[in-house]
């Protein structure tokens, strides 16, 4: 099977040595992605719902830049700072997979790279699932 890795193009990626999504045949792989721009801004500071949503917009851009589509998600997975947030990024979580349903997984985790970050997501998917 052919390996295409891709890149969002931020210095992170170089840095640490991973790509944003890595797709392998029909399947493709998303990088824990977090609420960080572009620029390198924090989106949505404080707001869980505001970050999960940012996220799963740059995720359906990675998934495409791979050739798939959120429809193809099979499983999500979110590590969030507060587990009291859950409401929130499970409501952008349904807002973007409602339809779709993928196994998912929600945990707390003790801290995220830095400490304003609320919320990592990162999504598997099929391609024509």
């Amino acid at each position: 099977m052919e390996r295409q890795n891709i890149s969002s193009g931020t210095k992170w990626e170089n840095m640490v040595g991973y790509s944003r999504a890595v797709r392998l045949g029909s399947f493709v792989f998303v990088s824990g992605t977090t609420a960080v721009d572009e620029n390198g801004d924090l989106v949505g500071p404080g707001d869980p719902y505001a970050q999960a949503s940012f996220i799963f917009k740059k995720i359906e851009k990675a998934l495409n830049d791979a050739g798939a589509t959120l429809q193809d998600v099979v499983r999500t997975r979110m590590y969030l700072i507060n587990v009291a947030d859950w409401e929130a990024v499970c409501q952008a979580h349904s807002e973007a997979l409602r339809e779709v349903r993928p196994a998912a997984t929600l945990v707390e985790v003790s801290a995220l790279i830095t400490p304003e970050m609320l919320v990592e997501i990162e999504v598997d998917a099929v391609v024509g699932a």
